[in-house]
């Protein structure tokens, strides 16, 4: 069945048809005017409440055909989610920062809710799987100590701040000094801000990037004497081209910066706030949850395992998601999908071909019940094709 989606028309999303969010939209729905001055943030595929999807031919909630058909989700997928669909499939398009943040456990998720139900809104947690559809920056995950203990050393303006250096352990010392610049007094964060760019402006190209000037000075445009801007220098800086992926389990910091891509969660919306935003810092959650583990920033990168000649799957660790990206090139002129246990959302994101009941082309989405196969014919451009469905096997 062909979905109809919604847009979320987020501050931090590309405006106008720089966004592949609009454009994928508007491909699909020709009454739909894209203004170059509106951002368009994120396109939401699924049964959440905030944006539901509906089928296209008849404008039933995606949720409510579910409820009425629980068993298109799959046998095992009923059971462990209670007759609800447990992922939502997004389109990001990313022009300024989102904000540094980390998502509770399952078990942590349900005590904040129980304590702090206006805050944390619901008890589920929010792991996310990120495909790149563009060049694609993100924070993701503490740098290796070594290098933070380099930049407190080597960066007078931070370690001022941070005043632990002389911590022997590296995670009693990442502990004490992420909690030392997210609790640092406003008028420190904005003469530390300025004497930074000020020395900044000195420098050559390399000692520039050495000390990620330009990512420093964007964020600060974006976000002016935010203490969040310091954390590049504790978090693994990424740019992931097309294809490469990002998990972010519980408990780990990360902020996507810029570019587009597919973005899978479990349905929820408990994000617990670090810096780089004007909504809620909760510093004593934060700093109790976290993960300190320092990483190499190429220990981030999520790899997916190859299934057929045209799929190659992105499995996390969760039950609630897995993405598989399909590839169907002209020549091969049609292609049957993998049959999956539990039901699938799938969104074309290039090329052109023909399925059962209709065409495909960039923006189409569709609902696949457990079970069934999508039949692809007559494909005369290469097809790029993302299907997210629960990860029982």
């Amino acid at each position: 069945m062909e979905l109809k989606c919604k847009i979320q028309n987020y501050e931090w999303g590309k405006k106008g048809k720089q966004s592949k969010v609009a454009t994928l939209y508007k491909n699909v729905n020709e009454e739909f005017t894209i203004n170059e001055n509106t951002p368009y943030a994120e396109l939401w595929m699924g049964t959440h409440v905030n944006a539901p999807s509906e089928v296209k031919k008849t404008g039933e909630t995606l949720a409510s055909y579910i409820s009425n058909h629980p068993d298109s989700l799959g046998k095992e997928v009923a059971e462990s989610f209670n007759n609800e669909l447990p992922f939502l499939f997004k389109v990001l398009s990313v022009n300024k920062a989102l904000s540094i943040q980390a998502h509770p456990s399952k078990e942590h998720a349900e005590e904040l809710h129980s304590k702090y139900p206006d805050i944390y809104r619901d008890p589920n947690h929010k792991p996310e799987l990120a495909i790149a559809l563009t060049p694609f920056e993100a924070l993701c995950g503490f740098r290796p100590v070594s290098e933070i203990r380099t930049f407190v050393k080597n960066i007078p303006e931070l370690g001022k701040i941070v005043s632990c250096s002389d911590v022997c352990d590296d995670v009693e010392f990442l502990k004490k000094a992420f909690r030392a610049v997210l609790t640092c007094d406003k008028q420190i964060i904005v003469e530390t801000m300025s004497s930074l760019l000020k020395k900044f402006k000195d420098l050559d190209k390399r000692k520039r990037e050495k000390y990620m000037a330009d990512l420093v000075e964007r964020l600060h445009s974006q976000f002016p004497n935010d203490s969040g801007i310091l954390m590049v220098y504790f978090l693994n800086y990424l740019n992931l081209c097309p294809s490469e992926g990002i998990y972010l389990g519980a408990n780990e910091p990360h902020a996507y910066l810029s570019g587009d891509c597919i973005e899978n969660m479990a349905c929820s919306d408990n994000v617990v706030r670090a810096g780089l935003t004007p909504k809620l810092v909760d510093v004593d959650t934060l700093c109790c949850m976290l993960n300190y583990k320092g990483e190499r920033p190429e220990d981030k990168i999520f790899k997916p395992i190859q299934e057929d000649d045209h799929t190659r799957l992105y499995k996390p660790p969760v039950k609630d998601f897995a993405v598989a990206q399909i590839n169907v090139p002209s020549s091969l002129g049609q292609y049957r999908s993998i049959k999956r246990k539990s039901a699938s959302i799938l969104i074309v994101i290039e090329g052109q071909a023909k399925f059962t009941t209709g065409e495909l082309k960039p923006g189409t989405s569709l609902f696949l019940a457990a079970n069934e196969e999508l039949e692809i014919s007559e494909v005369n451009e290469n097809l790029l094709i993302y299907q997210a469905f629960a990860n029982i096997f």
